[in-house]
């Protein structure tokens, strides 16, 4: 079988379009990501990925997108996955885990061993093997990230180098279009333009991921402190987004 090697423009200066589309609109950067690559996709779960899907549609009407089933989702979450893809008459592709890593996580250490031992192994399992294999068939990919969002996001790039799921014969490029937005921002655009949304935001649910690890919180609260409340709050990251932690 012979192995695909993935590349981007070399000339792709980073640091100056960075530069040049750090206070941009989503809108402009999203055209400029879109434009620039064909074999790009959109990583969706939230809020703020549906805003991005609402946005790209109007560029590109079959724009790729995908989303992680780790199997542990809420029952509102598919149900929203469903709704979003028939809002957009879009293909949303659903990346799943290896069943046998989940098993063998399973029988070692029961349902639960994230209470106890962290997320990370969990995680690493039912969402970053998964994303790996996918980003490893892409030039580049678009994420809802931002920068208020945690400390560990707090100095994320409208585009980046993803050095976390790069390789040596890979060069994967990351696009944060809505870096700079607020929550606020966020909730706006989607009265505004009637983008739908999970339920569960209805309910005290702010950042939403597995059902075991995501709470509702109280007003006033960080949204990040519904998820892994268990765990050190600078460290509130699965492994998805691995460049935002070491370059804390």
């Amino acid at each position: 079988m012979v192995q695909t090697i993935h590349t981007v423009d070399t000339s792709l200066d980073i640091p100056n379009i960075q530069e040049e589309l750090a206070q941009g609109r989503p809108q402009k950067i999203l055209k400029f990501a879109l434009k620039k690559f064909d074999n790009i996709a959109i990583a969706f779960s939230g809020a703020e990925d549906v805003i991005l899907i609402d946005m790209a549609v109007k560029i590109r009407p079959d724009v790729n997108v995908f989303c992680l089933d780790t199997g542990r989702l809420h029952p509102e979450t598919y149900g929203f996955i469903d709704q979003v893809r028939n809002h957009y008459n879009l293909n949303i592709e659903l990346l799943f885990p290896d069943p046998e890593q989940v098993e063998g996580l399973v029988r070692e250490k029961g349902l639960f061993s994230f209470y106890k031992d962290g997320h990370k192994e969990c995680c690493s399992i039912r969402k970053v093997r998964p994303l790996r294999r996918k980003l490893s068939t892409l030039d580049a990919w678009v994420t809802g990230q931002r920068q208020d969002q945690s400390q560990t996001r707090s100095n994320l790039p409208v585009i980046q180098h993803d050095g976390a799921f790069s390789t040596e014969m890979h060069t994967l490029v990351k696009f944060n279009p809505l870096s700079n937005w607020t929550s606020d921002q966020v909730w706006q655009y989607i009265r505004a333009y009637e983008v739908p949304f999970n339920p569960l935001h209805s309910q005290g649910f702010v950042s939403i991921g597995c059902a075991p690890c995501t709470r509702s919180i109280l007003p006033h609260q960080h949204e990040r402190q519904g998820r892994w409340w268990w765990e050190n709050p600078d460290d509130k990251e699965c492994g998805l987004h691995a460049t935002n932690t070491a370059q804390k």
